[in-house]
């Protein structure tokens, strides 16, 4: 197992380290920040403990965030015997170590098996929460497994074992850092084997019979495959995880593992395996996304204690077996990206599925139709596409959205389907989508709605200010593929919850405005509402909307006007189309402003004073511009990060960088305001 060293990182200095602990301890805003200044003392000690590793202290301010803030318990924490342990390697910090001996047993479980998913690889929350349900690691009532998993996934991020991905939303997929990692791998050494990349092919290093989880990542070419035979000494195996190709022979099968609970596999191939599928007796969770699967055994039935199932990317995969409906336990079935468009009948007898993504709506044949969606009242999240094919509002009816009290997150799609296209829809088509949209009013719980390729004119009758005030706990709202809708939910300030609200290529609509947040309403509506505006062409004008925190404005090319956000702190800007920056910027003042353009444009910002984009931004406090390394696929490569008070100007491009943006070998510029006038006036040309 590779260790990570420590020698490489920056120390904080005393006072920035108490900084980073103290804002983890009140992060929450729990009003404490006087009662955390009393324990400074202690504070510095435990810094010091921690030899002002940024990870550590961080690791130890989300551990005493859990804590009272008590000297008492403070001391305790200072003095714990785990900080003279001498078992560890040198590698390894007793931070974490400190960190993880807090956590109760079933959350220790948890945090170790996170460890077995390979770096870089994206696992969302729910397949996690899934697995460790599966692994018996979630203890509770059957019905509240999700919601406790949820709640353990919560406390490593409070505890900053795990981070979220600062792109990803709703802290949805998280990474943990190496050190972090390492430290998991020398916990768990004695039973579980990680191999990634070029160690993939050392599945010798443990006893086999030892060996209870096992995770392998491949990225050997396709004549040094690792065998699928090298594993089969592997027989007392609970969790499999497998990433990229593997060699399966004639003959190979999973009948090796009679104990396993956990099947993973990304990528490669799987169709010689599945039929020997139905052998997994006690599987519970099984993803097999990216395959090149194009069959389910028909005999799925035997699998009783089937919990998740993920297909996501197997777009060979043209029908579920007829079998499916019979499996009680289901709790979880992905379909995205698949190539399954209708879903046996009797789908209606699967009462204990938490959640259903892209369930796709067919109303012909001998299929299951949107009625059957009706008796699925434990659902938490539903997708649905194809809702252009239901022909009457009755079917809507039936599926009973609105009893599902235990629904959070909910995808309307009217397009999606076998032979779909995006032919202009004739006015008959815009009532009936119209009638049916009005039929599946989202219940009160709802806190995640997105509403896709929806074709009518006017907006659902429950997104109207005169009911939407029925959609209490909405925290995201998402319009995505508005060709005809010239509308906009209005009366937001009836949300007290909504924090996101993004509408992507609405084609139709021209200016966003106060109709959103009434002026006359504003003191009801709670602050940090961030709008996304994204491939909206005809968009001219934002306008007062002054609680707006946050806005996003992604490849709006006539957008002119942008005023009255006196409580903006962050816009971003993201268009690589873009030749020049947009002049409203000189009307707006936020804190932060985030840019992502084409090389051409940030050489440009990047000449600073002599730019003729300086004004457009040097008024701002912070500006962060980037740009891609096409040639090289490498993402934001490039940069220009400024400070206004007090002065920083740094870029990684060199001045003598063309118009056409063919780049120079990188130069950093760092200076003080003295520098760089004098530098500006010397080398930054116009």
């Amino acid at each position: 197992m590779a260790m990570v060293p420590y020698y490489h990182v920056d120390r904080l200095e005393p006072e920035d380290a108490w900084s980073l602990l103290r804002n983890q301890v009140v992060r929450n805003g729990n009003n404490d920040d006087q009662k955390v200044d009393t324990l400074k003392d202690i504070g510095m000690e435990i810094i010091a403990k921690c030899d002002g590793l940024p990870l550590a202290v961080k690791v130890m301010g989300g551990l005493l965030q859990q804590k009272r803030i008590w000297r008492r318990d403070w001391e305790y924490v200072l003095n714990y015997s785990i900080w003279s342990v001498s078992q560890m390697p040198e590698e390894l910090n007793y931070a974490i170590y400190l960190s993880y001996q807090d956590l109760h047993r079933s959350l220790k479980s948890c945090f170790l098996h996170y460890a077995l998913l390979p770096k870089g690889n994206v696992f969302m929350e729910n397949s996690v929460v899934s697995m460790w349900i599966s692994e018996g690691f979630v203890h509770g009532n059957s019905c509240d497994l999700e919601v406790l998993g949820k709640e353990y996934y919560a406390q490593l991020i409070a505890r900053n074992l795990i981070e979220p991905d600062p792109w990803a939303r709703d802290q949805e997929i998280c990474n943990m850092h190496d050190v972090v990692r390492s430290f998991a791998h020398y916990v768990a050494r004695d039973e579980a084997l990680i191999a990634h990349k070029s160690e993939a092919r050392q599945t010798n290093m443990l006893d086999s019979q030892n060996v209870v989880r096992l995770s392998l990542e491949t990225k050997e070419s396709e004549s040094n495959r690792l065998e699928w035979s090298s594993l089969q000494a592997y027989t007392s195996l609970r969790t499999l995880i497998l990433v990229g190709q593997i060699k399966i022979n004639q003959g190979d099968s999973l009948v090796l593992f009679p104990c396993l609970r956990i099947l993973s596999i990304e990528g490669g191939s799987f169709d010689a395996l599945s039929k020997s599928l139905v052998q997994l007796k006690h599987l519970r969770y099984l993803s097999i996304r990216g395959t090149d699967t194009s069959k389910l055994p028909e005999d799925i039935a035997k699998m009783k204690f089937l919990q998740h199932i993920n297909l996501v990317g197997c777009d060979h995969l043209e029908k579920l077996p007829g079998a499916i409906v019979k499996l009680q336990q289901l709790r979880f079935l992905g379909l995205n990206e698949t190539s399954i468009y209708n879903i046996p009948r009797g789908f209606n007898g699967l009462t204990n599925l938490r959640k259903l993504y892209d369930f796709p709506v067919h109303m012909f044949g001998n299929w299951c139709s949107l009625e059957e969606l009706g008796p699925l009242n434990q659902l938490m999240h539903l997708d649905i596409f194809g809702l252009k094919n239901v022909h009457s509002p009755s079917f809507a009816i039936k599926a009973r959205l609105g009893e599902k009290v235990h629904l959070s997150n909910l995808s309307l799609q009217c397009v999606g389907g076998e032979g779909d296209d995006q032919q202009l829809v004739k006015e008959e088509g815009h009532q009936k989508i119209e009638k049916v949209f009005d039929e599946l009013c989202p219940p009160s719980c709802i806190e995640d709605l997105k509403i896709q390729g929806y074709f009518s004119k006017r907006l659902p009758r429950w997104m109207t200010s005169a009911a939407i005030a029925t959609l209490g706990s909405l925290r995201i709202l998402m319009m995505v593929d508005l060709p005809y809708c010239t509308e906009q939910p209005d009366d937001l300030c009836q949300l007290p919850s909504l924090e996101i609200l993004i509408i992507d290529s609405a084609l139709a609509i021209k200016s966003v405005g106060p109709e959103l947040l009434p002026q006359s309403a504003m003191e009801n509506f709670g602050p940090g509402l961030q709008i996304q505006m994204a491939a909206c062409p005809v968009l001219e004008r934002i306008s007062n909307l002054p609680k707006l925190q946050e806005l996003r404005i992604n490849s709006c090319p006539k957008l002119k006007v942008l005023e009255g956000f006196p409580a903006l702190q962050r816009l971003v800007l993201e268009d690589y189309n873009m030749r020049t920056l947009p002049e409203y910027l000189q009307d707006i003042n936020p804190r932060h402003l985030d840019i992502d353009c084409d090389v051409s444009l940030l050489t440009s910002i990047a000449k600073g004073k002599s730019s003729p984009e300086w004004d457009k931004f040097s008024h701002i406090k912070q500006v962060r511009a980037y740009a891609d390394d096409d040639d090289n696929n490498i993402e934001r490569k490039w940069y220009v990060k400024y400070t206004r008070h007090p002065f920083s100007f740094r870029t990684n491009i060199s001045p003598s960088a063309n118009a056409s943006g063919k780049l120079t070998p990188p130069l950093l510029i760092r200076c003080t305001l003295t520098e760089y006038l004098s530098y500006s006036s010397k080398y930054l040309i116009t």
